[in-house]
């Protein structure tokens, strides 16, 4: 399953937005570090379902709205020095290392300085706050590198030494993959003997290695009370970047669970349909307005974001009856799989089961109830029997 980790400075809304985003309930406090230990839940992608092109009940959308299971973990807040393990620092870093994506949550109002402490709006720095993430990871794994760099050095003195294997090796307990490690030392000049290598060598690496193994999506949170030029700004700064009102998700999933709007996460606007009173119908119209500017409270974007965008996933659908669209007790689209982009039928076997793959023998596109070949590329939306003889 896919892994998404909120990062940034305490108290700039992570744990609202992981409470927006999983309807669990956490500590949520005005000063530092109230989350201490690690926050794991569940939240979701939002895409369409297959079912609104055909007649057929399927229990398992709302609306023709398919919801995507995708891991979340809201982990302490950073401070600067973290790398050197200062606050919670060791704790986040380690926690973030198995992330395929990294949700910065950054307090664009400037309510907090940089350690997290209530200051006045606009004091504190949001355009700080963008890069600080990202460069305490480097930093870490910077620190990492050096102290494990002895090891390479020994290991340089075999005959069968290769450089591009032992930093493989390395840079692999950070949870970068063996590809992305491959593909940061294409993008970097390096020396063969690692007793040539400098302080740059290190930095280098590690910004390579953390841009394809932490790639990062920032979230603009506290939107609906930021200076809308301060948004405009960060926008520029960095892409993608995401407006944000953790605290109006929450209020409108909130809302929607008295059935006092109708509202699905992700929805461009809600409509109110319950007896509220003066005070709440002001405040879901201070969240409407965001929403009509920004095209929602952005909580579901920046997942989505993440997800389909930046860790270009698809949606794959599969099925054991590909007429009806059913798995064997007869339910309709039962399961949603999230594949990398370029993905063939045999790689949707190995996610559904190793044994279903091992043993994969074709597939049948289910839309059009042809049988296709295993180097066919998957697209998003693709309902799939995979015919295997497990």
């Amino acid at each position: 399953m896919i892994s998404l980790a909120l990062a940034g400075k305490p108290n700039a809304g992570k744990s609202t937005f992981f409470s927006a985003a999983t309807q669990t309930e956490v500590d949520i406090g005005n000063y530092p570090f109230t989350t201490i230990d690690a926050h794991k839940g569940i939240t979701h992608a939002r895409t369409t379902c297959p079912c609104q092109n055909r007649d057929i009940v399927c229990r398992n959308c709302q609306d023709g709205i398919r919801y995507v299971p995708v891991k979340l973990l809201d982990v302490a807040g950073l401070v600067p020095g973290a790398h050197e393990g200062r606050g919670l620092g060791n704790q986040f870093l380690d926690a973030l290392t198995n992330a395929d994506a990294v949700l910065t949550v950054v307090d664009a109002a400037g309510n907090t300085n940089a350690e997290g402490e209530p200051v006045e709006t606009g004091e504190g720095d949001p355009f700080e706050e963008v890069d600080f993430v990202q460069r305490e990871l480097q930093q870490w794994l910077t620190g990492i590198s050096q102290e494990k760099w002895e090891k390479v050095v020994r290991k340089s003195r075999s005959p069968s030494f290769d450089i591009d294997t032992a930093l493989s090796e390395l840079m692999t307990g950070f949870g970068a993959t063996e590809s992305e490690i491959k593909a940061s030392l294409r993008a970097m000049s390096y020396p063969d003997n690692p007793q040539d290598w400098s302080q740059a060598h290190f930095e280098t690496l590690a910004i390579e290695v953390r841009k394809r193994s932490k790639p990062t999506v920032v979230v603009a949170n506290k939107a609906d009370v930021a200076d809308p030029a301060t948004l405009r700004q960060l926008n520029g700064m960095h892409a993608p970047l995401i407006p944000a009102t953790a605290s109006g998700e929450q209020a409108l999933r909130n809302a929607a669970s008295q059935e006092l709007v109708s509202y699905h996460s992700g929805d461009s606007t809600f409509q109110i349909k319950g007896d509220i009173s003066t005070h709440q119908r002001s405040g879901l119209e201070k969240i409407k307005e965001l929403m009509n500017e920004y095209g929602g409270t952005g909580v579901q974007s920046a997942i989505n974001t993440a997800v389909y965008d930046v860790l270009d996933q698809i949606t794959v659908y599969p099925v054991e009856n590909e007429t009806q669209w059913t798995d064997t007790s007869g339910e309709t689209l039962p399961d949603a799989v999230l594949l990398t982009s370029g993905a063939t039928p045999r790689d949707l076997a190995f996610a559904i089961h190793t044994d279903i793959g091992e043993g994969y023998l074709h597939a049948i596109d289910a839309r059009t109830n042809r049988r296709i070949g295993e180097d066919t590329t998957l697209s998003e939306g693709d309902v799939i029997k995979i015919v295997s003889t497990a």
